[in-house]
């Protein structure tokens, strides 16, 4: 067991920092091992704490070369977390700090503060970082100007704001707009750009900057394309306007993240902006462009407007990823975008809702903050958000942010103030809807449902289930969006929003002719799971009349997982009902080519197990891995006679393009190249490889080999044309273990580790590999063990060096309490293994016990 015990920080503990600064000057001298920092920090009382307060500032890893008050030399009290001046040496008025430090980037794996990549110089300041770059009060509600000078030969040099001055080894930046310290950003190396200009809708110029290692320059066009849309999108939707004369990203190789939206320099993971039509697929244009517009977007929603503490980073987070969709969807095909967007929750934060790693969306505490940049503050933190616009409607909607904009501009903001704006500008008390935010779990929605006389009535009842720390819930303010259909498949009531706050509730609906057939929660309306006693003929129906296009798609994927939960614990067969019924979907030609091919897309084996141990089953990953196998070769053979033909009608016309209509083509030419590799032994693939002139058909052909346990050459002659294109090497490596066989899964990773080219202190690297490990369900899982014990090796081996990346993959082990008692005595004595290594880090520690909270 770790010696340590790391301090618990707690909401209700929260008090204003003891003073305020009024503004920053920093000079940094950059060196790889010997930077040094000098930081001038203008000073004052905070009237919000009265009193003589020491000065208690924030610094990890920093070498202390002098501290003065107005020029004169004091000695503070220094410790491993940051530095004391008592009271006694500081002036009762307005006073000057500065502190000169040295640190070394080049030595800094974890990969927060100022850290070295590939030679360039660079930052990552959220949540905790800067405290590593000079001492500091490292707290999102200290707010302050940056005045920032950097010293190096290089040829770029970047941070915040805008540019006051260039000299021959200097750059100055300064930042007019507040910020606290987690946006600061500094980038120094020898980049070259991509570059454009933008008229706002107030006809200031703009310009934009990619910057990028020479040679990558040919691959942001699309990145800056994403970008330009953003703006508009958000001055034509939400009213927003960029408030600086430049805006620059910076792609980075080595980044524990995806991007960050440090003010006017965002630092992106380099495989969220480098794109061409040879190197990425449909789905990472899709990403960069969503990436793009949610670190764009926090200029209004995390930067004008931040958090006051780490308790409210949903507050950020949510509200951004809300915004982020909406503009994915109006880019894109909404419906497409909002199943995807219900695929990622469900897999993601339902899982977390259910297992020991559950928490709010507002958490009361935390010991690493990192550990909580988690799906539940992200995805549920924007169904929220999405729920609340639903119940008070899109014009009031516009008013509450519109309110929002304007109350707290250049504000460290609160849950509290959020909700008091939709409160005022709509006059609703908004008291139990709180709950969604400091209550974790994913409700559960029973409903039945009885007709007599024209009158049909549904009846709700809420389970909001007990998690970790929090045995007793309040019932939510749930709104079911419900549309009626007849036996004909007419719609005779349309879309409705049922406001449900009791913990049961009915709904009546009258003047009706015949018993109606429901669609509930349409468009996937709330975050909860619905459990009604629906039977196929009426999931058929659903599926071939629903209006609404999510529940349409939920009703051929509730089918789909009826059939693999029969398949598993009874043995059955797949169902030929649901193989005609989706063989219908797949080859109707006026439904959207990506809608089909989400809808060919399977259950996914954790997704399965989840459903089945929420039923009160011990998911077996052998079984499910096996029927979900034997449904896509039923599937397969359904299909087959039309899948050459399907194929051939999907082959792109003309040159490529990543436009939503192209993409949706390519998705459904792809899965249907899945399934016929099922039938002729990978001949089709093959072919494909061979002719693929994108990354989308050629990692699409090539999944299909390996499918088939075929693909050796394929993968041969990838890895020779890809060898010194990292982002496309990940793609190499995670294919080999996604498609590896359940009983291989742990020997085909451990032979990856062993290649040279496994950057393992590369987080990219590091997840494509031990990731993709723990995402081959029933290769993770395999009651060997050896998957297991992989894991916790390579996580042990990579703490010392990034535990933030530690700790988000060590999530592997999040749901090991649903299997039999083998695997989770195995699993746990794993946990127990990690647990017990000397000098662990706190965000792993963190991980570790509260997974082991679960026993």
């Amino acid at each position: 067991m770790t010696q340590t015990t790391p301090q618990t920080v707690r909401l209700a503990d929260y008090q204003p920092f003891t003073h305020l600064i009024q503004k920053v000057d920093l000079t940094f001298t950059l060196s790889p091992s010997a930077t040094k920092v000098k930081a001038r920090l203008a000073l004052a009382p905070n009237p919000a704490r009265p009193g003589h307060h020491a000065l208690k500032l924030d610094g990890e890893g920093l070498r202390l070369l002098s501290c003065t008050v107005d020029g004169v030399d004091v000695a503070p009290k220094l410790s491993p977390t940051g530095l004391t001046l008592a009271a006694r040496l500081l002036p009762k008025r307005p006073f000057i700090l500065e502190t000169v430090v040295e640190i070394a980037p080049e030595a800094n794996t974890a990969l927060t503060g100022l850290y070295m990549s590939r030679g360039m110089y660079c930052t990552q300041c959220e949540a905790e970082g800067f405290r590593r770059i000079t001492f500091y009060p490292d707290r999102p509600d200290v707010m302050s100007r940056f005045k920032v000078r950097i010293e190096s030969k290089l040829p770029i040099l970047l941070s915040n704001g805008n540019p006051v001055r260039r000299g021959k080894a200097s750059a100055v930046w300064s930042d007019p707009w507040p910020k606290p310290s987690y946006l600061f950003a500094l980038v120094a190396g020898d980049l070259v750009s991509h570059s454009a200009k933008y008229t706002t809708k107030s006809g200031r110029e703009v310009v934009l900057n990619i910057w990028v290692r020479r040679g990558d320059e040919d691959r942001c066009a699309y990145a800056m394309d994403s970008l330009i849309r953003s703006m508009r999108w958000d001055e034509e939707v939400y009213g927003r306007e960029y408030d600086l004369n430049v805006f620059n990203i910076v792609a980075v190789d080595d980044f524990n993240m995806g991007a960050m939206e440090n003010k006017g320099l965002n630092i992106f993971n380099s495989r969220y902006v480098l794109a061409s039509p040879e190197t990425a697929t449909d789905e990472d244009f899709a990403r960069i462009e969503a990436i793009i517009a949610h670190e764009y977007f926090h200029n209004w929603t995390g930067n004008r407007i931040t958090c006051r503490d780490w308790f409210q980073l949903c507050l950020k987070e949510g509200l951004t990823v809300f915004r982020d969709q909406q503009f994915s969807g109006d880019m894109r095909s909404a419906a497409v975008r909002r199943i995807e967007d219900v695929m990622t929750l469900r897999a993601r934060q339902f899982r977390e809702d259910a297992g020991p790693l559950a928490h709010p969306v507002r958490p009361d505490s935390f010991v690493e903050i990192n550990n909580f940049y988690t799906a539940t503050v992200y995805e549920k933190g924007a169904e929220v958000i999405g729920m609340l616009k639903r119940l008070v409607g899109d014009d009031a909607y516009t008013r509450a942010l519109d309110l929002y904009f304007d109350r707290h501009d250049g504000d460290a903001a609160t849950i509290e103030d959020w909700l008091k704006v939709f409160e005022d500008a709509t006059g609703r008390d908004l008291s139990q809807f709180k709950y969604w935010y400091t209550e974790a779990g994913t409700p559960k929605l029973h409903v039945t449902d009885h007709f007599a006389d024209g009158v049909y009535t549904l009846t709700f009842e809420q389970e909001n289930p007990a998690t970790p720390g929090q045995p007793e819930k309040h019932p939510k303010v749930l709104p079911i969006a419900v549309g009626l259909l007849n036996p004909n498949g007419d719609e005779v009531v349309p879309t409705t929003v049922l406001e449900m706050t009791e913990a049961r509730q009915s709904f009546r609906f009258e003047g009706l002719a015949a018993h109606p057939i429901p669609s509930i929660l349409r468009g996937f309306s709330a975050a909860v799971v619905l459990d009604r006693d629906t039977p196929a003929a009426e999931r058929a129906f659903l599926l071939a009349h629903d209006t609404d296009p999510f529940n349409r798609w939920e009703a051929g994927r509730a089918l789909a997982k009826d059939v693999m939960r029969r398949m598993v614990t009874d043995a059955a067969e797949p169902a030929a009902d649901w193989l005609d019924a989706l063989a219908h979907l797949a080859l109707d030609d006026t439904l959207d080519p990506a809608y089909r091919a989400l809808a060919l897309r399977l259950p996914g084996e954790d997704d399965m197990a989840q459903t089945l141990h929420g039923a009160g089953h011990v998911p077996d990953p052998d079984r499910i891995h096996a029927a979900r196998r034997k449904m896509g070769d039923a599937l397969a053979a359904r299909l087959g006679p039309r899948l050459p033909r399907l194929i051939d009608d999907l082959a792109d016309v003309g040159p490529f393009t990543p436009d939503a209509k192209a993409a949706g083509r390519r998705a459904l030419r792809v899965a249907a190249l899945g399934l016929l590799s099922r039938l002729d032994g990978g001949a089709a693939a093959e072919a494909a490889y061979a002719k693929a002139n994108n990354m989308t058909e050629e990692i699409g052909a090539l999944s299909a080999l390996l499918d088939v346990g075929k693909g050796a050459a394929q993968l041969d002659l990838f890895q020779a044309r890809w060898s010194a294109d990292r982002n496309v090497m990940d793609k190499w490596f995670s294919l080999q273990i996604a498609h590896a066989a359940p009983a291989d899964a742990a020997r085909v990773t451990a032979t990856l580790t062993d290649t040279a080219a496994f950057d393992w202190k590369n987080p990219n690297r590091f997840r494509s590999v031990i990731g993709a490990l723990s995402a081959n369900h029933a290769g993770f899982h395999h009651l060997s063990g050896a998957s297991y014990r992989l894991v916790a090796d390579w996580l042990l081996r990579l703490d010392p060096l990034n535990p933030q990346t530690a700790a988000r993959v060590s999530t592997a082990f999040e749901t090991w309490h649903r299997y039999d008692t083998t695997r989770q005595q195995i699993a746990k004595a794993e946990l127990q293994r990690i647990l017990a290594a000397p000098k662990l880090s706190r965000d792993l520690q963190e991980m570790i016990e509260r997974m082991l909270g679960a026993a």
